[in-house]
C-alpha cells in the first residue's frame, strides 16, 4: 500500500490514536493502587523493573499498566530501537510463529499485528502473507510502545541484582559509570539466552583463533566471507539463516554439518500450543515437565520452510547430514574439520550451537546465581531420563518467580521472576515466545500483583479506615435535621427533599 515505512507514519499514527481510544474505552490505564514507595534519601521507587526491552518487556509493561501498576521502568542494553534480536543476530526473513498465534493486542483489533499490517501493506497483503516478515515485526513492535507511551533505558547494562532492605537494587551500566535503581519487583525478560549464553564448543575455541569462527548468534561480518569457504556446525534455524547470509555475501561455498542422519520433519511445539496447554503447563507434574523437556532435546524442530528451501536453491550450499565434528585445527592456512568420514577443509566457521546454560555467567545475575533453586536441587528424575542441562535450570513458582535455596536467608528472591528462556522446564519450551504471550503472560502478571499486594497486606486496614471520599451528597448533619420522622425539606445538590 505504501512504498516505505515513512509513507505509511500518517496511517499507522491514525491507527495509534484508534488503538488508544479503544483503550480508553476498557478502562486503560487502571487506577493505581499502590501507595509509592521511598527509599531512605528520599529516592522514588518502581514497583516493577523490567531487564529487557524487547518483546516481552514492553508487553509486560503494557499488561502491568492496564493493571494499574504505573511506576514500572525498562532497562535494555542496546541502542534504541536495537531492542530484541530482530535487527542483530536474527536474520531469518520471517517469523517461526503462524501469523495467527499472537498475544499482544489483548483482544483489541486496533492494537494487533493484523491491523498494523494491514494498515501498512493493505489486506490483500495480510491474507496474501504466509508468515509475518522480521522487520515488520520490530517496526509494529516499536509502534505498540509508543501506543502505551512506553520509555526504555537504552544502552544501559543491568550487571547485579540484589537484596536491599525490602527493595531489590539494581546496579546499572552505562556510559562507563555504574548507578543503582531500586524496585519492588524485578522481571527478567532476556530472552534467548537468559539462562546462559551463546558459546562456541571448546573444542573450537581451543584449538583456532577467534578470526577463524563466529558464533551464529552473535556479530557476524559476513563481508569478510566473500570468495571463502564456510563450514557451518548446527541444523536449526540459525545454521540456515546464516548460510544464506554467508552465500548473499559472495561465499564460495557453505556445508551445514550436523550428527543428526536425518532433519526433523514436523515441529512438536505446534503440538503444545493450545489454550489449555500454554495456560496450565504449570500445573503439571514435575516428572511430566522434565519429561517434555527432555523429549524437546530429543527430537528439536525443523527449520523454518522458507529457509530450508531458500538455502537449498542456492549454488555453492551443501548439506552434510550425518557429519559431526571430531576435532578442527589450523593446517596449512585453513581450518581443517575432521568429521568420521574424512576431513573437511574451510576458510571460515559459523557456530549455530545454541546456549549453553548457565545462570552465572549472565552479570544480572551474579548475585542470584547461587541463591535460586535449579531443577538438580528439586527434582530427581527416573533412572536414564536424567539432563545435566536440564538439571541447571531453576526451578520456578508457578507465576515465574525463582525459588530459594534457603527460604530463610533470602526469600528476597520470590521478587524476581524470569520471564525468559530459564523458564523452560518450569513453564514450557515456549511460554515466552510470541506464542506463548496470551496465555503465559497474564499468569505472570498475576503473580508479580500479588507480591505486591502481600508486600503491602499490613497497609490495608489502615487505608480502609482512612479512606474518606463522599459517595452519598448530603451534609454531615443531614441525619440531625430528621426530627421524629417530622418532614424535613432540603436542598441537596440542587434538588429538594
Amino acid at each position: 500500500m505504501f512504498d516505505t515505512l515513512s509513507d505509511a507514519m500518517p496511517a499507522l499514527t491514525a491507527l495509534k490514536r484508534a488503538a488508544r481510544a479503544d483503550l480508553s474505552l476498557l478502562g486503560y490505564p487502571g487506577a493505581t493502587w499502590l501507595s509509592p514507595a521511598k527509599t531512605a534519601d528520599g529516592t522514588l521507587v518502581d514497583d516493577v523493573a523490567i531487564v529487557g526491552g524487547g518483546q516481552s518487556g514492553i508487553i509486560i509493561a503494557a499488561a502491568l499498566l492496564w493493571d494499574g501498576i504505573s511506576r514500572v521502568s525498562i532497562f535494555d542494553s542496546a541502542p534504541a530501537g536495537s531492542e530484541g534480536p530482530w535487527t542483530t543476530f536474527a536474520r531469518m526473513e520471517e517469523l517461526r510463529t503462524p501469523k495467527t498465534l499472537v498475544g499482544s493486542e489483548f483482544n483489541v483489533a486496533n492494537l494487533s499485528i493484523r491491523r498494523w499490517f494491514e494498515t501498512r501493506y493493505g489486506k490483500a497483503a495480510w491474507e496474501a502473507l504466509p508468515r509475518i516478515p522480521r522487520t515488520d515485526w520490530k517496526a509494529y513492535l516499536d509502534w505498540y510502545a509508543e501506543v502505551f507511551g512506553i520509555a526504555i533505558t537504552s544502552q544501559t547494562q543491568i550487571v547485579d541484582i540484589a537484596p536491599d532492605g525490602d527493595l531489590i537494587a539494581l546496579t546499572a551500566l552505562s556510559g562507563g559509570s555504574t548507578s543503582r535503581h531500586f524496585a519492588r519487583a524485578v522481571i527478567l525478560a532476556t530472552g534467548f539466552d537468559g539462562a546462559g549464553g551463546w558459546r562456541v564448543p571448546a573444542f573450537v575455541s581451543g584449538n583456532l583463533p577467534p578470526s577463524r569462527y563466529d558464533h551464529t548468534n552473535g556479530p557476524v561480518d559476513f563481508a569478510r566471507l566473500n570468495g571463502r569457504r564456510v563450514g557451518i556446525l548446527g541444523h536449526g534455524a540459525s545454521a540456515f539463516d546464516n548460510a544464506i547470509k554467508a552465500l548473499q555475501a559472495g561465499a564460495a561455498s557453505v556445508d551445514l554439518c550436523f550428527r543428526r542422519n536425518k532433519l526433523p520433519r514436523s515441529n512438536p511445539h505446534r503440538a503444545l500450543e493450545t489454550p489449555a496447554m500454554m495456560t496450565n503447563f504449570a500445573e503439571l507434574s514435575d516428572v511430566t515437565r522434565w519429561r517434555i523437556a527432555r523429549f524437546f532435546r530429543q527430537a528439536d524442530q525443523p527449520p523454518p520452510v522458507r529457509s530450508f528451501e531458500t538455502a537449498l536453491s542456492m549454488p555453492g550450499f551443501r548439506l552434510r547430514p550425518g557429519t559431526p565434528w571430531l576435532s578442527v585445527e589450523e593446517r596449512n592456512g585453513a581450518v581443517a574439520v575432521r568429521t568420521p568420514d574424512g576431513t573437511l577443509e574451510f576458510d571460515h566457521l559459523l557456530l549455530a550451537t545454541g546456549l549453553h546454560v548457565d545462570l552465572a555467567a549472565r552479570p544480572e545475575l551474579s548475585t542470584l546465581a547461587g541463591r535460586v533453586a535449579l531443577w538438580g536441587d528439586r527434582f530427581t528424575p527416573p533412572e536414564g531420563e536424567e539432563d545435566v542441562r536440564l538439571s541447571r535450570l531453576p526451578y520456578l513458582d508457578q507465576h515465574f518467580a525463582f525459588e530459594p535455596k534457603d527460604p530463610a536467608d533470602d526469600a528476597w528472591v520470590r521478587r524476581v521472576f524470569a520471564f525468559n528462556s530459564a523458564s523452560a522446564v518450569s513453564h514450557g519450551p515456549h511460554s515466552t515466545s510470541i506464542s506463548g504471550h496470551r496465555h503465559a503472560l497474564p499468569r505472570l502478571v498475576r503473580g508479580v500483583e500479588r507480591r505486591l499486594l502481600l508486600d503491602q497486606e499490613a497497609t490495608i486496614l489502615p487505608a480502609l479506615a482512612a479512606y474518606a471520599p463522599q459517595d452519598l451528597p448530603v451534609p454531615d448533619d443531614f441525619e440531625a435535621q430528621l426530627v421524629n420522622g417530622s418532614e424535613v425539606r432540603h436542598a441537596v445538590a440542587g434538588r429538594v427533599f
